[in-house]
């Protein structure tokens, strides 16, 4: 049997300028995009005014970009901004983790970035 004075030995180079070297430009990319929210291919951003405390949940309309949405849901703990999304999710039939409120989470007027959809499509979807 070898002895362990006999085994190869290894050395590690720890030092820091390599992984500084190989994360440095991940690190300077992270956050930027090549395109703005607004050009990208399959996302929209639509204004939403919602009526919380109402009598059903529906989509009423849409006057001046802004869609009008009643909802059962209190505007208390995040209970109505839920309705809103899973409302919304329904009506364009795609799951919920495709809506994000990038506006307004304690406003009734709302900013909702969709994934998947262009504003005519939704505005389509939404509407019908």
């Amino acid at each position: 049997p070898p002895s362990l004075l006999s085994w190869p030995s290894f050395s590690f180079n720890l030092s820091w300028s390599g992984a500084l070297q190989r994360w440095l430009p991940v690190l300077a990319d992270r956050g930027k995009t090549s395109r703005s929210l607004k050009d990208a291919p399959k996302k929209s951003t639509i204004d939403v005014k919602v009526l919380p405390r109402s009598s059903k949940d529906a989509i009423v309309g849409e006057k001046d970009g802004i869609y009008k949405i009643k909802l059962t849901a209190p505007a208390i703990e995040g209970k109505g901004n839920k309705a809103l999304l899973k409302l919304l999710a329904r009506k364009l039939g795609i799951p919920k983790r495709e809506l994000r409120i990038i506006s307004g989470e304690r406003s009734r007027i709302k900013s909702i970035q969709i994934d998947r959809f262009t504003l005519e499509q939704v505005k389509k979807l939404l509407l019908d």
